[in-house]
C-alpha cells in the first residue's frame, strides 16, 4: 500500500461525506483499508419512526456512495464498485476499490464543482415555470442507476401528489414519535448533524409545497402543494428491496449534481413514499407499470438575488471512519 493511495482513499471519502442525507443524519460508516474503501450504514442513525425499513437510510447511503464516485473520478482514479456485496452482512453498503489513475475529464470537473456548490435550499422557487424538455434531459441521468426518473406533468398526476403529500404530512404530525424524532433532528443547535434553524424558511417564507420541515404545530395549509411552475420527478425501480434503495440514492446524487450544474434547485419530497398507506396509494394511483415509487423530487429556480445559505453541519472524518 503507498501513502499515496491512502491519502487519495481519505480524500474521497471526505468528499463523499458531503452527500444529502435525511435529515441531515449523515448515517454512514467509512473504512480504508490501503486502496478499498467501504462504506457500512449507521443503524444508530437510522429514523426509527419514518423509517423503520431503512428506505431513507439506504437512499442517503447511496447518495453517498455517487459523491465518492465523482470523489474518485477527481482524484484521477478508477473506482470499481460491489454494491451490498455480502448478503450475511446487510449494513455492508458498498466496497469500492480504488484503481490505476487516469486523466480527469472536465464533465468529471464539472460535477465536482456542482458537489462542492449543491445545497438543500427550502425557500420558494420563483415562479418561473420548468420547462418539460429541461426535466426530461435531467430525467436521463436515472439511466445509468438502474432506475427510472418519471416526468410528472399530466394534471391528474399531480393533484394526486398534492393530496398524497399532504395526507401523509397530516398523519406523520398525528404520529407522537414521529412528531418526536422530528423534533430531535430539526431546528435545532446540533453541531455536527441535523438540519439548523438557518436551513429552514420560516412559514411565511417557506415553500408552498408542504415538506418535513413544516413546523408540526402549523395548522393544515389550504394552498396548493404542487404550484404550477414547480417540475416534479419521481425516481421509480422495478423492485422494492435494499438494492433498490441503494440505487435510487446514487440516482439522486446524480440528478441534484446535474440540476445545480443547470442553475436549478431540488427539494426532495419523502413523507409520501414513508407513509405505507400514501406510499401504496401512489404506487396504484399514478404509477399503473408497476414500478415502485420511492422519492419524489420537486425541481425549480431560486431567486438569483437571495443570499447563499449557510453551510449545514457535517461530521468529521474521525467520527465516520473506522481505520484498519
Amino acid at each position: 500500500m503507498s501513502h499515496r493511495r491512502d491519502d487519495d482513499a481519505r480524500a474521497a471519502v471526505e468528499t463523499a461525506c458531503r452527500a444529502p442525507s435525511v435529515h441531515n443524519t449523515q448515517p454512514w460508516r467509512w473504512r480504508i483499508n490501503g486502496s478499498t474503501i467501504e462504506l457500512r450504514s449507521d443503524r444508530d442513525r437510522q429514523l426509527t419512526a419514518s423509517d423503520p425499513e431503512g428506505r431513507n437510510l439506504l437512499i442517503s447511503c447511496g447518495a453517498a456512495l455517487h459523491h465518492l464516485q465523482v470523489a474518485a473520478a477527481n482524484l484521477g482514479r478508477e473506482l470499481e464498485t460491489s454494491r451490498r456485496p455480502d448478503a450475511a452482512d446487510p449494513d455492508l453498503v458498498a466496497v469500492a476499490e480504488l484503481g490505476r489513475r487516469v486523466p480527469v475529464a472536465p464533465a468529471d470537473a464539472e460535477l465536482l464543482r456542482a458537489l462542492l456548490h449543491r445545497t438543500t435550499d427550502r425557500r420558494r422557487f420563483t415562479t418561473w415555470p420548468v420547462p418539460d424538455q429541461r426535466l426530461e434531459k435531467l430525467a436521463e441521468v436515472a439511466q445509468g442507476w438502474g432506475t427510472r426518473i418519471a416526468v410528472l406533468t399530466a394534471p391528474s398526476s399531480r393533484a394526486t401528489v398534492e393530496r398524497l403529500v399532504e395526507r401523509a404530512i397530516e398523519i406523520q404530525r398525528d404520529d407522537p414519535a414521529a412528531r418526536a424524532e422530528h423534533e430531535r433532528w430539526v431546528r435545532r443547535s446540533r453541531p455536527l448533524d441535523g438540519v439548523p434553524a438557518s436551513a429552514v424558511p420560516p412559514q411565511d417564507h417557506a415553500s408552498e409545497v408542504p415538506d418535513r420541515f413544516d413546523r408540526a404545530t402549523t395548522a393544515h395549509d389550504p394552498r396548493q402543494s404542487v404550484v404550477p411552475g414547480d417540475g416534479v420527478l419521481a425516481i421509480c425501480t422495478a423492485r422494492d428491496d435494499a438494492a433498490a434503495w441503494l440505487d435510487t440514492g446514487e440516482t439522486l446524487s446524480a440528478l441534484w449534481l446535474r440540476a445545480t450544474i443547470a442553475g436549478m434547485s431540488i427539494v426532495p419530497l419523502s413523507q409520501v413514499i414513508e407513509v405505507e398507506q400514501t406510499r401504496l396509494s401512489l404506487r396504484h394511483r399514478v404509477f399503473l407499470d408497476g414500478a415502485h415509487p420511492q422519492l419524489l423530487v420537486r425541481v425549480g429556480w431560486q431567486a438569483v438575488t437571495r443570499p447563499a445559505l449557510p453551510p449545514v453541519p457535517r461530521r468529521p472524518l474521525a467520527d465516520v471512519l473506522d481505520r484498519d
